[in-house]
C-alpha cells in the first residue's frame, strides 16, 4: 500500500472568527495545542503517513511556525497553495476575483501533490479517534472499500450546531444500501425557541432532525479522484459570468453532482464520536471545556 495521505484545508480565514485571527492556529488545548495537533494526532495513530496541507500563501510563514514545523517532525509534511487563478479553464475570465472559489477548487490545487488513495478533514474541526479509525479502516481497503469509490465519515446534526448562532451543514442522504444518494448543502441552521431544527435548503426553509446526519467535510478517496474534481470544476467555472466574485464549488457538492451522473458510490459512514469546532470566536470556549476533559478523563494526554 502507498502512502495514506491526510489531506488538510486550512486555506480559509473564518470571517466570524473575528478580524485578523486565523481560527486554524487558536491554541485550544490545555498546554496550546491546536485542533490540527488532534486530528493529526488520532491520523498517525490509524495508519496516515503524510499531512499535506492546502494554505494561502500570504500565511505561508506564520502557518509553518506556529504547526507545520512542529508537525513534520512527527510525519512527513508537505504544502499546496490556493490561489483564485490556479483553474482548469477561464483562467483570465475572471479579473475581479479574488476569492478563492471553494473546497473543491482546493482539492484541484492539489493535483499534482496526489497520486494515491488520501482523506479530506478541515484544520479547524475536531474529529476525534473513533472517526479516524473508521476512515482509515476504510482507506486501508475493507470489504466496505471493494463497492464504494469514496467515503463519508459523517456526524448527528444535534451534535455539529453551535450555540453561538446559525450554521451550515452538508445533510446527507442515503439510500437502503447506505451509499450517500445526495449532499444538501443547507444554510443557517439552528435550533428554534420551540426546540425545532430549522435550516434553509435550495432557498426554502426546511424542517431538520437531531439524528438527521451531516457531513463535516471528512472524505476518504481513492487515487484519481482529483480528475473528477478537475471535471466536476470546469463544468461549475463554465456556467459562471466573468463579473461572478462570490460562488463555490465545495467538495460535498462536486460529490452528489459526481453521484447523480455519473453513478459515482459513496459509502456512508456514519460516527458516534464527538464533533465540534469553533465557527464563531465564542465557541473557542467550549471547545477549550471539552479538550479539558478529554485530557482529564486520559483519553489525551498533555502536552499531546
Amino acid at each position: 500500500m502507498s502512502e495514506l495521505t491526510l489531506v488538510v484545508l486550512a486555506a480559509g480565514m473564518g470571517s466570524r472568527f473575528g478580524g485578523d485571527r486565523i481560527k486554524q492556529l487558536e491554541p485550544l488545548g490545555p498546554n496550546g495545542e491546536l485542533l490540527i495537533d488532534y486530528s493529526v494526532h488520532d491520523a498517525v495513530r490509524n495508519g496516515f503517513t503524510r499531512v499535506l496541507f492546502i494554505i494561502r500563501k500570504d500565511i505561508e510563514e506564520l502557518f509553518r511556525k506556529t504547526i507545520g514545523d512542529r508537525i513534520s517532525r512527527v510525519v512527513k509534511t508537505d504544502y499546496v497553495f490556493q490561489s483564485a487563478d490556479d483553474l482548469p479553464v477561464r483562467k483570465k475570465d475572471f479579473p475581479a476575483r479574488t476569492k478563492p472559489w471553494g473546497t473543491a477548487q482546493a482539492l484541484y490545487c492539489c493535483k499534482d501533490a496526489l497520486d494515491g488513495d488520501f482523506a479530506v478533514i478541515n484544520a479547524d474541526d475536531f474529529y476525534g479517534a473513533e472517526a479516524f479509525s473508521v476512515l482509515a479502516d476504510f482507506l486501508k481497503g475493507t470489504a466496505e472499500k471493494q463497492n464504494a469509490d469514496a467515503c463519508s465519515v459523517d456526524f448527528l446534526l444535534k451534535n455539529t450546531l453551535s450555540e453561538n448562532g446559525p450554521v451550515n451543514r452538508g445533510i446527507c442522504r442515503t439510500n437502503a444500501e447506505g451509499l450517500l444518494t445526495f449532499v444538501e448543502e443547507t444554510k443557517k441552521i439552528s435550533r428554534g425557541s420551540d426546540g425545532v431544527i430549522r435550516g434553509t435548503y435550495d432557498g426554502y426553509e426546511k424542517i431538520l432532525g437531531d439524528n438527521d446526519t451531516t457531513s463535516m467535510s471528512m472524505w476518504g478517496f481513492k487515487a484519481g479522484f482529483t480528475d473528477i474534481i478537475t471535471r466536476q470544476l470546469k463544468a461549475f467555472l463554465n456556467n459562471l459570468q466573468p463579473d461572478e466574485l462570490k460562488s463555490e464549488l465545495t467538495i460535498a457538492e462536486a460529490v452528489s453532482r459526481e453521484i447523480t451522473s455519473g453513478g459515482f458510490r459513496v459509502r456512508d459512514l456514519p460516527t458516534d464520536s464527538r464533533w465540534f469546532g469553533i465557527t464563531y470566536e465564542s465557541d473557542s470556549v467550549k471547545a477549550e471545556k471539552i479538550l479539558s476533559e478529554y485530557v482529564a478523563k486520559g483519553i489525551y494526554k498533555s502536552p499531546l
